[in-house]
């Protein structure tokens, strides 16, 4: 682990020793005090880097505070990605000034001739203006776009409106107000202030039914003990469901035996319920209005990937259920929906998922939409319809890893479904 972690220290010096070369030549323009203020906040940050990963040895990571944890780790990711564009660059360069002056010296020695390719030399050992600036412009943006994702884009919290138009929607149940969130990681918070604004967002719409579907904590449910209070602040005239993610089952922590973790489950399960939550495990609800009904299912987590587990069972959350005009399912793995639901469940007509965050960076614009995650999920975010069956995937109200969102922001969808 040590050696592995010094070796890193030190190609990470050596790269920002190169790439240094080309931050010299792109402000070598501007005055001296702008020259020295570039040079320490590049090799500031570069000290930085190798503080943490040394820290990281000789600390336990786990002992940090946690806004030291989350962000510094991320500045470390963001400046290596920065410089990875910088390093490109340079490198076609040198690469092309290299081959250029090798074919130059060919040539005066094949004529010969000693003046004339220490003549080129001179002339083709310049750096390319346009080849370095825009490297230091490539790298200034994902710097720049990431930064911004930490500061303001994970807290830009956005409604998004659906409004679910079908003749299979009980008259009883016009109108009626559905919110859905997901994907918390309250562990990822390093204060409660953006969970209490998303709850006081979610009331002030006034719905009648929240859904969470899963991934609430990140790892364990002591993360949960902060953000209790102000979750059960949530109300909605039917109340409270949720689901499990694939996070919430502890899959992601060195335990010392299976026992442990089996607690840390069940403590985040009674602490949903201590919340006034109704967590469907593998099992359905009725909800009752105007005299009428629709079915809720909720599943454990689910999913076709296999990095992913398996732990729910739909089968066993629609025994003996008595299936109404309309039905909705809490499935956290959107790949559920086309691996099992459309397959062999059709009195399910809407299902509500996560997870994927829409990889937190991407771009959305009317009529389109990109982000990496999509060559991994086929539905990553919004609504998706195969003949009468619907999924929605929420595109998160947290964050994980990287403590930002870039394009794809942090989501509360409000569901209005109306009868045709």
């Amino acid at each position: 682990m040590l050696l592995r972690v010094l070796f890193s220290c030190v190609l990470i010096i050596l790269v920002d020793l190169y790439v240094y070369q080309a931050f010299r030549f792109g402000f070598k323009p501007f005055p001296d005090s702008i020259q020295r203020f570039v040079s320490i906040a590049f090799w500031s940050l570069s000290i930085l880097c190798v503080a943490v990963l040394l820290l990281n040895v000789f600390t336990d990571y786990r002992d940090w505070p946690k806004a030291l944890r989350v962000y510094s780790t991320a500045m470390v990711f963001v400046l290596l990605l920065s410089k990875l564009f910088v390093l490109i660059f340079l490198l076609t360069d040198d690469v092309y000034r290299g081959g250029r002056w090798l074919f130059s010296w060919i040539q005066g020695f094949s004529a010969g001739g000693r003046s004339d390719s220490l003549q080129v030399r001179d002339s083709v050992i310049t750096r390319s203006d346009f080849l370095i600036r825009t490297g230091l412009v490539l790298g200034s943006l994902p710097f720049m776009s990431l930064v911004y994702g930490m500061v303001k884009g994970a807290y830009d919290l956005r409604v998004k409106t659906i409004r679910l138009r079908t003749p299979r929607i009980p008259a009883g149940f016009d109108g009626f107000k559905m919110i859905q969130i997901s994907d918390l990681h309250v562990g990822s918070f390093v204060g409660t202030d953006p969970v209490q604004r998303a709850v006081d967002r979610i009331n002030a719409l006034n719905p009648d039914i929240i859904v969470f579907t899963g991934d609430l904590v990140n790892n364990t449910s002591d993360e949960l003990i902060p953000f209790q209070h102000i979750l059960k602040q949530l109300k909605a005239r039917h109340g409270v469901y949720s689901a499990l993610g694939n996070h919430d089952y502890g899959d992601y922590v060195r335990w010392s035996d299976e026992t442990e973790k089996s607690a840390n489950l069940n403590r985040l399960i009674s602490m949903q319920r201590e919340m006034g939550w109704d967590l469907l495990l593998d099992e359905h609800r009725r909800i009752e209005q105007n005299g009428e009904f629709i079915s809720l299912i909720g599943v454990q987590n689910y999913s076709m990937h296999l990095r992913f587990p398996k732990y729910g069972s739909l089968r066993k959350a629609t025994e003996n259920i008595r299936y109404a005009d309309f039905n909705v399912l809490l499935s956290h793995d959107p790949s559920h929906w086309r691996g099992e639901v459309l397959k062999d469940f059709p009195h399910i007509h809407l299902t509500l998922s996560g997870h994927t965050h829409g990889f937190q960076f991407g771009v959305e614009l009317p009529g389109f939409k990109w982000s990496p995650v999509q060559y991994v999920y086929r539905e990553w975010a919004g609504l998706y319809t195969a003949g009468h069956q619907h999924l929605y995937v929420n595109r998160g109200l947290g964050f994980l890893g990287y403590p930002g969102r870039v394009g794809i922001l942090p989501e509360i969808t409000l569901f209005e479904l109306e009868r045709v």
